[in-house]
């Protein structure tokens, strides 16, 4: 797919998540080699929140699957899944992680708002800081719906809304509230990394979008750094102190009728 094809905030983030970053491939390395489930920058374990249903004999599609340790994991617990991500090195990594791990499933190279998969084809579509992030809510929750069969749900993960509104103008996490809540929906940032535009909702505005589009909430999981927990050593924005105390991420979980 062309960046020319693609919304202006797609080819920006497609054009960061390509750039070379030791970082991400460290981390998806480690996720890969991990034989547990969990969750975000603190790996909540699954088996302690039990967000995800029955995985044997399902299809899967992963919407920004990046590296695709999430799918790899889905995989292993006898799913039949689909990865779906923008960036063509994000896709290179992971096909890399399958021949080095020795499990195949299909990776396909596009918008997570207009994913090239027949209707109605999946159990499940699931997003940990993928879609969920990088993609218009607006534009992404309706093509997930649209891939799910009825009674299939869609999962997905974000950053909390409490920790947007206590974002400072660099992107740190503070102990007071740092932007407004009204209006909340596209952020456009620029660091030494690259520049980008990533995605948030009020709870709100979350659950009118769910509904409008035709799903059902079923859970709203506030998530918190275990006890132990270190800081993210590559996206160190939030400490695991700060995320000890109030919730950094939060996973929603949907059912389509």
């Amino acid at each position: 797919m062309k960046p020319s094809e693609l919304p202006d905030y797609a080819a920006r983030n497609r054009a960061l998540w390509s750039a070379d970053d030791r970082g991400q491939e460290e981390w998806g390395r480690r996720q890969w080699t991990s034989e547990e489930i969990s969750w975000g920058l603190f790996s909540v374990p699954e088996n302690d929140i039990h967000v995800l249903p029955g995985l044997s004999g399902t299809d899967v599609v992963e919407l920004g699957c990046g590296t695709a340790y999430f799918s790899a994991w889905l995989a292993r617990g006898g799913a039949r899944v689909v990865g779906v991500d923008l960036s063509p090195v994000q896709l290179e990594r992971a096909r890399a992680f399958q021949h080095e791990f020795e499990l195949d499933f299909p990776l396909i190279e596009a918008n997570a708002e207009a994913v090239p998969l027949p209707a109605a084809s999946f159990d499940l579509a699931i997003s940990e800081y993928g879609a969920s992030t990088w993609s218009d809510p607006y534009r992404w929750i309706p093509e997930a719906k649209r891939l799910l069969r009825p009674g299939g749900r869609l999962v997905f993960l974000c950053n909390s809304t409490l920790l947007i509104l206590c974002s400072d103008a660099d992107g740190r996490v503070q102990e007071k509230l740092e932007r407004p809540l009204v209006g909340l929906h596209r952020l456009d940032w620029a660091d030494e990394e690259g520049e980008g535009s990533d995605f948030h909702l009020s709870h709100g505005d979350w659950i009118d979008l769910l509904r409008e589009t035709g799903l059902e909430l079923e859970r709203l999981v506030e998530l918190y750094a275990p006890a132990g927990a270190s800081t993210h050593p590559h996206w160190d924005f939030v400490s695991a102190e700060w995320a000890s105390r109030w919730p950094a991420e939060e996973i929603w979980v949907a059912r389509k009728p």
